[in-house]
């Protein structure tokens, strides 16, 4: 299609305008991607924050590790706090990060071998897109850990050091805090550098003050 503009004002007018509408449509929401080992609690967490706002379900849990393959993303969940603050974000549940998946351990939870070695297979190719996400389409993280271990796996000073080395803000979230022997203090030592939230993912303790920080660290 030609457009014929009359005179250069009417063609300065349609420029601005058109720039105007290039970064309106340009502007993108931050995409926050969870993280962390597998059984932390990511793909509950992600359904709670999902069911919040939207009434639904992200994907399925299970306490089978990996039972997260693939990242999914649900798109333009508005996160809103009591203060009022509101955030607009694309919500990326990831597949358990480690360090090495073994066949093995799914054969502990009455899986034929067959599908177990699919299965270590499906979650390794799943680790590796949890990476590339990471590298290239992640804005923000908010890394999840279970309050009833210790923090200091290879695989979360691993991941924490990657997410840094990227300058990404991050949220380390203490999860199962309703558990009883949950100590959610080792995590705040284990990264006194980064906010720590602590909740309960599957009971829904405390996500008013994740919800909170999430405004303040994503905006």
């Amino acid at each position: 299609m030609f457009i014929l503009f009359r005179d250069s004002d009417t063609m300065a007018h349609f420029l601005r305008i058109k720039s105007l509408f290039a970064k309106l449509f340009s502007k993108k929401r931050s995409r926050v991607g969870i993280y962390g080992p597998p059984n932390a609690g990511k793909t509950t967490l992600a359904n709670r924050i999902v069911r919040d706002v939207t009434g639904e379900a992200l994907g399925p849990a299970s306490e089978i590790p990996h039972e997260t393959r693939r990242a999914r993303r649900k798109e333009g969940v508005e996160i809103k706090s009591d203060s009022g603050s509101k955030l607009m974000i694309d919500i990326v549940d990831t597949p358990g990060v480690t360090t090495k998946i073994d066949y093995h351990e799914f054969l502990e939870y009455g899986m034929e071998q067959d599908e177990a070695i699919n299965r270590a297979r499906e979650a390794t190719e799943g680790v590796a897109e949890a990476m590339h996400w990471l590298r290239e389409d992640i804005d923000g993280v908010v890394y999840v850990l279970d309050s009833t271990q210790d923090p200091f796996m290879h695989v979360n000073i691993m991941m924490v050091g990657i997410i840094e080395s990227r300058k990404l803000p991050v949220i380390i979230v203490a999860n199962k805090i309703d558990l009883p022997d949950a100590a959610p203090q080792r995590i705040k030592s284990a990264f006194p550098q980064h906010p720590v939230v602590e909740i309960s993912g599957l009971e829904g303790n405390n996500m008013d003050a994740l919800y909170a920080k999430m405004a303040e660290v994503f905006k």
